[in-house]
C-alpha cells in the first residue's frame, strides 16, 4: 500500500492519499473514501478515512493478527463522540503489477474514523518547550482548564468503554487524539480487554509500563478502574509536563517497580497552584 492505492470495496473505492504514521501492530494511511453511483451510498459526498494496515510479524504475526482482530472488535461495538469511529474491517489484496503477482499476501485493514489533528503528547511536548523558554514563573505544563477539557472528554470516552465491559489498558497521552477544533479522540484498542483473559494471557501484563496500574503491572484482574488510574498519570503528566515515575535511564523493571511500590510525587512539587481538590485525588489509588 502507498500514495496513489485504490482498494476497490464495491460500495465504493478507497484511494490512498500518504501516510500518516506507524506504531508496532501497523502502518496508518490517510486515505479518500468515493462512493459508487448506484450503490447503498450514492450521493453521499467523499470524505477521509484513516487505513490501519496490519505489518508482517514474522513469527509473531498471529499474536500481533489477534490484537489487530480485537481492536476491530472493541471499535466495532463502541459508539461515542469521544472514540475514534470504526468502519470496517478487511482483508486486502494487492494487486497484480507488471511484475507479476505479488508474494505479499492479504493483508488486514481497519477503515477508521480521520481526526485532523495531533495527539495530547504532542500537546504536552509543545507545552514543556514553551516551559523552558519562560523559566520558573511559567506553568510546567498544559493550563488546568484546557488539560481538563481533554481528561474530561477522554473519561467520557473510558465510561462508554466500561459500559461495555471493555478494558482499554493501554491509555496514553499518544493514544488521546484530539482534532483541531478540540475534540478528544480515544484510539489503539490493540491490547484491549474485550472477553475475560485466558490463564497465559493474564500472567503478561500488557501495556506501557509509565501508565501502568499497580493491579496491570502485577497481572492481577483488572476492570476500569486500572484505566482510570492511568488516566490519572495522563492529567498529572499533562499539568506537570512530567511523568510520576520518568522513564529516562531507567529500565523498566524499575518503572513497574515504581508504579508498585513507590509514592507518585505530590502535583504540587511541580505546580503549586494546582487546585487543593486536584492535589488530594489525582493518582489517589484505591484502598489508599
Amino acid at each position: 500500500m502507498g500514495p496513489g492505492t485504490r482498494i476497490d470495496r464495491g460500495f465504493g473505492t478507497y484511494v490512498v492519499e500518504s501516510r500518516l504514521g506507524a506504531g508496532a501492530m501497523g502502518v496508518v494511511w490517510k486515505a479518500w473514501l468515493f462512493y459508487a453511483p448506484g450503490g447503498p451510498h450514492d450521493g453521499k459526498a467523499p470524505h477521509l478515512v484513516a487505513l490501519k494496515q496490519l505489518k508482517h510479524h514474522g513469527s509473531l504475526h498471529n499474536q500481533f493478527t489477534t490484537f489487530f482482530l480485537r481492536e476491530a472488535d472493541a471499535l466495532r461495538r463502541l459508539s461515542h463522540p469521544n472514540v475514534v469511529g470504526f468502519y470496517e474491517l478487511f482483508e486486502w489484496v494487492p494487486a497484480e503489477s507488471s511484475a507479476g503477482p505479488s508474494s505479499v499476501g492479504s493483508t488486514l485493514t481497519l477503515a477508521l474514523e480521520y481526526v485532523d489533528g495531533g495527539t495530547l503528547e504532542d500537546v504536552i511536548a509543545r507545552h514543556v518547550a514553551r516551559a523552558k523558554l519562560a523559566g520558573p514563573a511559567g506553568l510546567p505544563g498544559v493550563p488546568f482548564r484546557r488539560a481538563w477539557h481533554y481528561v474530561e472528554q477522554l473519561l467520557g470516552a473510558l465510561s462508554a468503554t466500561h459500559a461495555l465491559d471493555i478494558v482499554h489498558r493501554d491509555v496514553k497521552p499518544s493514544h488521546v487524539l484530539i482534532r483541531n477544533d478540540g475534540i478528544v479522540k480515544l484510539t489503539d484498542y490493540g491490547i484491549a480487554r474485550v472477553a475475560p483473559p485466558t490463564a497465559e494471557e493474564a500472567k503478561n501484563a500488557a501495556g506501557t509500563p509509565a501508565y501502568m496500574s499497580p493491579e496491570q503491572v502485577l497481572g492481577q484482574p483488572l476492570d476500569g478502574r486500572s484505566d482510570l488510574y492511568s488516566a490519572g498519570i495522563v492529567l498529572y503528566e499533562t499539568l506537570t509536563g512530567r511523568l510520576p515515575f520518568p522513564t529516562a535511564d531507567r529500565s523498566e523493571y524499575e518503572v513497574r517497580r515504581d508504579q508498585v511500590e513507590t509514592a507518585h510525587p505530590p502535583v504540587r512539587r511541580y505546580l503549586p497552584q494546582a487546585p487543593p481538590v486536584l492535589f488530594r485525588h489525582c493518582l489517589h489509588r484505591r484502598g489508599s
